[in-house]
């Protein structure tokens, strides 16, 4: 990790540190998924993932963490993961910041790493009140990366719930939009989850998910590859 991406780090932990102080948490929610997918286009066509993910709500803020096991048809096995807290100004100084279908402003931010790299987010980000929606999110991010070029980043996020009949689903998701640069091409990231809660019908005391993943990434990583790749998913929430 370079010099100005661990100021950066260092800037947002301390932020964090600050507020954690007399922090009060809210709710917390923690799931581990299992994923088994096809027709990858970069590395390996077939691939198994490992998803743990940790996502709470505070008197400061929320955060996101997930981690995901990588495991190849060819014996690859990679780890990637996302830290992403976000500081309410409306919490932070009591005031209403509300306007329009927004709900919230925050300071936001994104650790990202992996297997030989770091790349930190810093912005702005809203939350937004959408009819239907447990939650609709929108980051607007300059992203500092340490293999390429630095560039601009808009991250959407969203949580659909709905019934037919008894039965309760949830459509969930996101969309990266990156901007291009001398080194990376512009790039578009849509994956999201169709999934069923069969715990319900099985009598478990949170939901367990079975369903669909959907990628739509165009132009991944930056590069000209454009993948569409379905995955099975089983989730289950504790």
């Amino acid at each position: 990790m370079n010099i100005k991406t661990k100021h950066m780090v260092c800037a947002l932990s301390l932020a964090l540190a600050s507020s954690a102080a007399s922090a009060k948490q809210e709710w917390s929610d923690f799931s581990i998924s299992y994923l088994n997918g096809t027709d990858y286009e970069l590395g390996d066509e077939d691939r198994q993932y490992f998803t743990f993910e940790h996502a709470s709500g505070h008197s400061w803020g929320d955060t996101f963490f997930f981690i995901d096991r990588e495991m190849g048809e060819n014996d690859t096995d990679s780890l990637y993961f996302e830290f992403s807290p976000r500081l309410s100004l409306g919490k932070l100084t009591g005031n209403d910041l509300s306007f329009g279908p927004v709900k919230d402003v925050l300071i936001a931010g994104t650790w990202e790493g992996g297997d030989g790299f770091d790349n930190v987010m810093a912005g702005i980000g809203f939350a937004l009140d959408v009819p239907g929606f447990q939650y609709f999110n929108a980051n607007l991010y300059r992203v500092k990366n340490e293999l390429w070029d630095d560039d601009t980043m808009v991250t959407l996020t969203w949580g659909l719930p709905f019934n037919i009949g008894n039965a309760e689903f949830l459509y969930d998701g996101f969309v990266d939009w990156s901007t291009s640069t001398s080194t990376n091409n512009e790039e578009v990231n849509f994956t999201s989850q169709l999934k069923w809660n069969a715990g319900k019908l099985m009598g478990t005391s949170s939901p367990l998910y079975v369903g669909i993943e959907y990628a739509h990434w165009t132009n991944k990583f930056g590069t000209d590859v454009d993948e569409r790749s379905p995955s099975l998913l089983v989730k289950w929430h504790f």
